[in-house]
């Protein structure tokens, strides 16, 4: 098996934390990856530390964000995703980005790419600014699709938490790649462009919701744009899973344990035991968490 290669990148001081953690939880529950390389994107000269800098298989790469991307929500992070791409090319099949706040709970190995998938990607978790399979695309869709090529896409799913129909719809805070099809590259060029179009601005995208979410529906129509859906593997509940909005996942879909889980993120929430109170977490994860998080 032509191992991983696991991408993050950090922007502020205040996600130092969890780089560390994620690091760690690859090395400790990442079975037969543990030993991947491990890129860190660092978007600010500075912020990541000489421990994590020093750590073995880990490599830092300074990412400058691009005039166009800059002050635009969410343009370092996809800068950061085309540039981890470009380093990973001709060294593995699977590129698995994941934002700071994932956890790695047991070894990811849907997250790493076959001869039968280019990409691996879990649906949203809720429907948010997506597009219903019962409605034609409205003009944010038709605008996005346009961008690359494409009047529709064939490929639907279901949001996690509110259970919609959607087009293609996907979380980007953990998913893989094969970094020789350049995808993330292509992401970051149209998204760049449709950012520069005025006209679509005004029209389609002139509130914060839209604007927030606008790379992630410019990923969700490149994806299937340039790939056979047979190509795209769908990841279960258990990748991904957000323990960020725990409350609000359905009584049927929510997760019992910690354990249970592959890869749960955790955006502006702890997975300290003794604050993650509403989810069990059983041994031995609580007892390393609980360590780490008294260091």
């Amino acid at each position: 098996m032509v191992m991983p290669i696991f991408a993050t990148w950090v922007h502020s001081d205040e996600q130092v934390g969890a780089l560390r953690l994620l690091i760690a939880s690859i090395r400790e529950y990442g079975g037969e990856l543990s030993a991947s390389p491990i890129l860190v994107m660092e978007l600010a000269d500075g912020i990541v530390p000489d421990d994590v800098r020093l750590a073995e298989g880990v490599t830092v790469h300074g990412v400058e964000v691009g005039e166009d991307l800059r002050g635009v929500w969410y343009g370092a992070k996809v800068e950061a995703c085309a540039a981890a791409e470009a380093l990973a090319a001709g060294q593995t099949r699977s590129l698995v980005l994941l934002i700071p706040e994932c956890l790695i709970v047991q070894p990811p190995e849907l997250l790493v790419l076959d001869d039968d998938h280019d990409v691996a990607v879990r649906p949203v978790h809720i429907s948010n600014v997506g597009s219903r399979v019962d409605s034609p695309p409205d003009g944010f869709w038709s605008g996005v699709y346009d961008a690359v090529g494409i009047a529709d896409v064939e490929l639907t799913v279901e949001s996690f938490i509110d259970s919609v129909a959607l087009r293609a719809y996907f979380n980007s805070a953990a998913f893989s790649v094969n970094p020789s099809l350049e995808l993330m590259g292509e992401w970051r060029e149209r998204f760049a462009s449709l950012g520069r179009d005025e006209a679509f601005m005004t029209a389609h995208c002139s509130n914060d919701l839209h604007r927030i979410f606008l790379h992630q529906a410019v990923l969700c129509a490149v994806l299937p744009a340039r790939l056979q859906i047979s190509r795209m593997r769908i990841l279960p509940p258990e990748y991904g899973y957000p323990y960020n909005l725990h409350g609000d996942v359905p009584a049927d879909r929510r997760a019992a344990t910690m354990n249970e889980l592959v890869l749960p993120i955790y955006e502006e929430r702890s997975v300290d035991p003794s604050v993650a109170a509403d989810i069990t977490i059983n041994e031995p994860l609580r007892t390393w968490l609980a360590g780490r998080h008294q260091q």
